[in-house]
């Protein structure tokens, strides 16, 4: 396994990914690629290998974890951008030894696994050797995800001593990666903010968290990345699940970032921790009525419209998690994503599929209706492939 000291000296210097400098400044990141967008229109996809909370050992197998041939395939089909959404226990030394009830302490979670770490910097190495802009992202942070299974000691958007724990999380790597370039890689402070709520209440749209209180805490975060490096990349996703424009937000330096599930009916159709009973999920059309309701490209085009506002206002917008569960009839599928890929394209907005293998992905999504093609024992949706390579 690569040590941390080679994976340092590699992302600082011009052999990974041709000449990029460590000390490639914010300023230029979001100034020198679109006039419509200050991001990058960076394409990728999201990698799951700690987005569980259930830390994975040095030898565990894993279906889901990212191989060297997947950064290959991702580069020479033309991509170049990968975000990892982490559960922090997984890099932690805490483990439920097999236990999914055992509770997190609040002494466990700030007690690091450097052996886990070195994990996470050898995926970010891989990535980088390959060409690809690396995302890294606390999905669960302390004190809140939007995700169940998992009990929280305390709860981030009230508790000053969560809100201290993330600023040390952020604090840890923003010191492990200080030389490495923005062009390299960037933070995505926190997945999908919203208010709590009862994680078993299966609501697709969450209520946002309160403005000022997000703020403060993407300030508390942003003061102890920068004080390690003022260049640093840093990301905030929008608010209510990912789905809201934060404005409160919009004078810090900070990029944001969008979500492209709607209408959830289509990117989440009888996904089972969506709808109690999946049978019940309507079905879907594109363009069409679904459950009522009129959706077209147009709907599309209002529902980003203050996305789109947001990029030409001149804060760097990117879409960090899109797609849609295997469920979705592929034509309909297809067609709606289309409509969302294209619109994204034509302000200069860039996306993340979620995932790059499985359910969502391009490889391997066990969907009934699709003729797959057999590449290297991995089943590929061809024509999802082409029209992600489209925009």
């Amino acid at each position: 396994m690569i040590t941390r000291r080679d994976f340092l000296k590699m992302a600082g210097t011009a052999s990974v990914v041709g000449a990029l400098k460590p000390d490639f400044a914010f300023a230029d990141v979001m100034n020198t690629f679109s006039e419509v967008n200050k991001l990058p229109r960076w394409r990728g996809f999201n990698l799951l290998d700690f987005f569980s909370p259930v830390k994975r050992g040095p030898n565990d197998w894993n279906a889901s974890l990212t191989t060297e041939n997947d950064f290959k395939w991702m580069a020479d089909w033309g991509f170049d951008f990968v975000r990892i959404p982490m559960a922090y226990p997984s890099y932690l030394q805490f483990d439920p030894k097999g236990d999914p009830n055992k509770r997190i302490t609040k002494e466990e979670v700030l007690q690091f696994d450097e052996s886990a770490i070195e994990r996470v910097d050898h995926l970010i190495s891989k990535a980088n050797q390959h060409g690809l802009h690396v995302s890294l992202n606390l999905h669960r942070a302390p004190g809140f995800c939007i995700n169940a299974g998992f009990h929280e000691p305390y709860n981030l958007w009230r508790d000053k001593e969560a809100q201290e724990a993330l600023y040390a999380h952020w604090e840890m790597w923003a010191k492990r990666y200080k030389g490495i370039s923005s062009k390299l890689l960037s933070f995505d402070l926190l997945n999908e903010p919203c208010a709590p709520v009862d994680m078993n209440d299966q609501h697709t749209q969450k209520p946002p968290v309160d403005g000022a209180i997000y703020r403060q805490v993407a300030e508390g975060c942003l003061r102890v990345i920068k004080e390690q490096n003022q260049s640093r990349l840093i990301v905030a996703d929008g608010n209510g699940g990912g789905s809201f424009v934060v404005p409160e937000l919009t004078d810090l330096p900070l990029a944001q970032s969008c979500r492209g599930y709607y209408p959830h009916y289509i990117s989440h159709y009888r996904a089972s921790w969506v709808w109690k009973n999946p049978d019940d999920s309507p079905a879907v059309e594109w363009p069409g009525v679904i459950n009522g309701e009129t959706f077209n490209r147009e709907v599309l085009q209002a529902f980003y419209k203050p996305w789109l506002d947001l990029a030409k206002s001149g804060v760097g917008v990117h879409c960090g998690e899109c797609g849609c569960y295997r469920e979705t009839p592929h034509d309909v599928f297809l067609r709606w994503f289309e409509d969302q890929l294209s619109i994204f394209t034509e302000h200069q907005i860039g996306y993340a599929l979620w995932n790059f293998r499985g359910d969502f992905g391009i490889l391997d999504s066990n969907r009934k209706d699709v003729k797959y093609k057999d590449w290297y024992g991995h089943q590929l949706d061809e024509k999802m492939l082409q029209l992600l390579q489209k925009y």
